[in-house]
């Protein structure tokens, strides 16, 4: 087994369920947060950019002081260790406070309570507009943070950047999209490996044809995750934020009209697979070969490999198809960061851990072999101990480097609404509904965006389309 491709934890999958990633929040929560005790920040915690100074820095991390993580991140303890080791006087106190909206829920009830919430905490890409709504999260460009920005590929900089140029979190990690595929499965149907859209879809009808039992993919229709994954690489741009007030939702505009033909008319057509992922008939597909490619992000190789053992040595990787040729484009599928709580008393000292967990070479390497993590820094991406790894499990094929290149080509400019959860359940209950059902997804997307749209409005968004 591959040191850096190995099976995911089942705790780094439910990180990834897209669903249950953040917990509903209406404006009205969002202005009594604002003012409800997270506004203070102790040691140098203000919403002003103003440099902190090195000698305060300095003072700070000699000073002892215990700090309290919140992260699912599991045996993450050596990564932790690694900081402590630089500061001893600085104690970090790691607390697995749930995952999914547990998490998020926790978070957000100690935020607004004035106390209880933690000094640094693991954040999605995705949920982070959910606490910068509230002013919830420190800005940590007086602590030096806007100095990393070329220690992390381009894109993820943007997914925790604000609109004036605060930087909210850390990458840690990331899932550039790609596509695994059955080479034995393309090899026996004579399928070359499809380049663009249209040459995919041409491949589905094929091998179903030939095969009535074998589908070229799954587009599960509760994978909200996915289809926002793949509208980020269609060059879609579903929400915009303006303030903390006014957003623009373009869930059925031309971008996303152009996917719902596609993978609508795929699903009528019957030559896809629609069914549940990451449940147990899915499991038993992939092993079996009904399913020739998975479009995934770049956790799924190591998902992969511990969850369809009995396919090992048959499936290589290869970027998505692409809807342009000459202008090759991903989107990204899961990922999270560090942010540091606008409340903190340890400010100096949580923007640095927040900073050291994530761009230190030695610490960001442990999460690719502790924890299988896909890399958000440029050195690791560039490390050919990562890059060269051939795992056996891909036919030797060098899967790290396929990702790492891959994540080059993600756009830095998709955003998440602060109502994520929302937009996920109308996602399934309107789009991903008509998939499964085989219905009019251009319909449906209709549908969504009138759902979305009344909602935001109810919340006391002021909505443009």
């Amino acid at each position: 087994m591959s040191k850096f491709l190995s099976a995911a934890s089942s705790a780094s999958l439910n990180r990834r369920g897209f669903l249950a990633a953040t917990g509903a929040l209406t404006l009205a929560s969002t202005l009594s947060a604002c003012g409800g005790g997270s506004g203070g920040s102790g040691s140098g915690g203000g919403s002003s950019a103003k440099a902190v100074s090195q000698a305060d820095i300095d003072k700070a991390m000699k000073t002892p002081t215990e700090l309290v993580f919140w992260t699912w991140v599991p045996n993450i303890d050596k990564e932790v260790a690694l900081f402590q080791a630089k500061y001893p006087a600085i104690k970090v106190k790691v607390v697995n406070a749930g995952q999914g909206v547990t998490h998020y829920t926790k978070l957000r009830t100690a935020i607004k309570a004035g106390s209880g919430a933690p000094d640094a905490v693991q954040i999605e890409y995705q949920a982070i507009p959910t606490f910068t709504i509230t002013d919830s999260l420190l800005d940590l460009r007086p602590y030096g943070a806007a100095k990393l920005k070329d220690t992390f590929v381009d894109w993820t900089w943007g997914q925790v950047s604000g609109a004036d140029g605060e930087v909210f979190a850390i990458p840690q990690d990331t899932g550039p999209m790609g596509m695994l595929y059955r080479k034995d499965i393309f090899d026996k149907h004579r399928i070359d490996v499809p380049t663009t859209w249209d040459e995919f879809a041409a491949a589905a009808r094929k091998l179903h044809k030939a095969d009535p039992d074998v589908y070229l993919t799954n587009l599960a229709a509760n994978e909200a995750a996915a289809w926002h994954g793949l509208l980020w690489q269609a060059g879609a741009k579903p929400y915009a934020l303006s303030g903390k007030s006014d957003i623009t939702i373009s869930v059925d505009d031309a971008v996303s009209r152009k996917l719902g033909d596609y993978w609508g008319g795929l699903a009528k057509e019957g030559v896809i697979g629609t069914e549940p992922d990451f449940a147990d008939s899915w499991y038993a597909a992939l092993n079996k070969g009904k399913y020739a490619t998975w479009i995934t992000a770049a956790w799924g190789p190591s998902f992969l490999s511990g969850s369809a053992k009995s396919t090992a040595g048959k499936w290589r990787a290869a970027p998505l198809p692409q809807w342009d040729a000459a202008k090759p484009s991903a989107g990204n599928w899961g990922g999270s960061t560090t942010a540091v709580v606008k409340g903190t008393k340890n400010a100096i000292a949580a923007a640095m851990f927040a900073q050291f967990l994530n761009s230190d070479p030695a610490s960001a390497k442990l999460f690719a072999t502790e924890q299988f993590f896909f890399p958000a820094t440029k050195a690791l991406l560039g490390d050919a101990s990562f890059t060269g790894d051939a795992p056996s499990f891909y036919g030797g094929q060098k899967v790290n480097q396929v990702f790492a290149d891959i994540s080059s080509t993600v756009s830095p400019s998709f955003q998440w609404p602060p109502f994520l959860d929302q937009a996920a359940t109308d996602w399934t209950e309107t789009v991903g509904k008509s998939l499964a059902d085989k219905t009019d997804t251009a319909r449906a997307l209709g549908a969504w965006q009138t759902r979305l749209t009344t909602y935001a409005k109810n919340q006391g968004f002021t909505v443009k389309s």
